[in-house]
């Protein structure tokens, strides 16, 4: 499983990539903008799903693993 995992995040275009890295390091950081970089996150995994950069799989993969939805 962790090998899909791998896989589905691969081809993210570098927009998408760098959103979830400052992210992820927000929430490590203890961040008081979460808020704005979940929001950002979100945005870019949508304008990537529908400018057909990623799939709607990968588009669902990621907002379970990093949005929780």
């Amino acid at each position: 499983m962790e090998e899909d995992q791998r896989m589905m995040e691969l081809t993210l275009p570098r927009y998408l990539k760098d959103d979830i890295e400052n992210f992820v390091q927000g929430k490590q950081s203890g961040s008081s903008l979460l808020d704005c970089l979940w929001g950002e996150v979100y945005g870019s995994i949508n304008s990537a799903y529908y400018d057909n950069e990623i799939s709607e799989e990968q588009a669902k993969y990621l907002r379970k693993e990093y949005l929780g939805i």
